[in-house]
């Protein structure tokens, strides 16, 4: 690999780990996430179990999108 594609794939993992620090600081603070429609929330005797289907499936098809960009940008 040469050193322009280096440089490509650093400056991508930085954006990259700039995004996902963003998103873990501010999680709490998105109204929407964890709390849509689908999104299973069971309680029972002091056992509690919470899966965000739903919200998964959303940063699925966000993170799909988003990376199919970026590897039509380093070819």
């Amino acid at each position: 690999m040469d050193v322009q594609g280096t440089g490509r794939i650093l400056l991508l993992s930085g954006a990259f780990l700039l995004f996902l620090g963003l998103l873990l600081i501010f999680w709490s603070r998105l109204p929407f996430l964890g709390k849509l429609p689908g999104d299973m929330f069971l309680q029972k005797d002091g056992f509690q179990f919470f899966f965000p289907l739903v919200t998964c499936i959303i940063i699925s098809i966000v993170l799909t999108v988003v990376l199919n960009l970026v590897f039509r940008f380093l070819r």
